[in-house]
């Protein structure tokens, strides 16, 4: 067997869970200034995390907890390994997209709110045209989970490479022609440079007045006063976002009350899924540190995710 590798965790506020899943990974916890690697805990304090780093150059390998590292993008650079969770909580947050798409193209969600019995609303989600923002894991289950509604599905991504399970697969530089035709438009990407307010007035007039709008990305995929004027003036069907900016939403905002609109709170994973992916995340990276393997969920200083 290799040595147990040194591993440190921090911030000091970290749950007990995240220690429990480096020893459970073969690690051995122990202060920072002797690790070799290091299990950051906290989603935010990334000022905190450039001060550890910078006075403790002995840390090769640094684990960040959740998929999107757009907090500490800054301090990712060669001079270290650096693995997220990327990947690790594609399935609930698939799940909770497609929950959405069909709450919001079945009317569920503006139903929900009536107090009389009311009119027949609603498009079919079976037979489809569904785009689908991104190319990473969350995309990949979902597009398992559409499989039964046979809908025509087409990825967006960086590269115009196959995807498994898509019709048709396009790059950023073709976003207006996946938009046009699209019943449903599901936002499922990093947050880069590149997809801030990658969707605003312009987008939304190129889709279709009957489409939705699905975010479970960054809310800042999307620009909201544009959102706020797409859905008043009935540009498009509907949005359905578990992710806003600002986030969280403030109380009395327009979205709130528009019954073409459906906000959840950020609850793609809630935290009694969350801890048990991330903890395997964290035991089988540090098994494979120890071994000499490649990491899971290598965050690429280049393209910032």
């Amino acid at each position: 067997m290799p040595p147990s590798p040194a591993i440190s965790v921090g911030p000091v506020s970290a749950p007990s869970w995240v220690a429990d899943a480096v020893v459970a990974g073969g690690g051995e916890i122990v202060d920072v200034a002797r690790a070799k690697g290091l299990v950051w805990a906290s989603p935010t304090a990334a000022h905190e995390l450039g001060d550890v780093l910078d006075a403790n150059p002995n840390i090769e390998w640094v684990q960040l907890p959740w998929a999107g590292v757009e907090r500490f993008v800054h301090l990712v650079d060669e001079s270290r390994l650096w693995t997220c969770g990327k990947g690790v909580y594609a399935e609930p947050v698939a799940e909770h997209a497609l929950s959405l798409l069909l709450a919001g193209m079945r009317n569920v969600a503006d139903y929900a709110r009536q107090h009389e019995w009311t009119g027949p609303v609603g498009r079919n989600l079976l037979g489809a045209n569904v785009t689908i923002l991104g190319g990473g894991g969350i995309t990949t289950s979902l597009v398992r989970l559409l499989k039964p509604f046979n809908c025509h599905i087409t990825v967006v991504r960086n590269m115009p490479e196959y995807f498994p399970g898509a019709d048709t697969v396009m790059t950023s530089v073709n976003l207006v022609d996946a938009l046009v035709g699209a019943d449903a438009v599901i936002v499922a990407l990093a947050l880069t440079p590149d997809t801030d307010g990658m969707l605003s007035k312009g987008e939304f007039e190129h889709m279709e007045r009957h489409a939705w709008l699905v975010n479970v990305g960054r809310g800042r995929h999307i620009v909201t006063d544009d959102l706020v004027w797409a859905l008043r003036e009935g540009v498009i069907g509907g949005a359905a976002l578990d992710v806003t900016d600002p986030e969280p939403l403030p109380a009395g905002h327009p979205l709130w009350s528009m019954p073409n609109c459906i906000i959840t709170p950020h609850v793609g994973n809630t935290p009694e899924m969350a801890v048990p992916l991330l903890s395997e995340r964290i035991s089988e990276n540090v098994r494979r540190y120890a071994a000499g393997a490649e990491l899971i969920g290598a965050i690429h200083p280049e393209l910032g995710y």
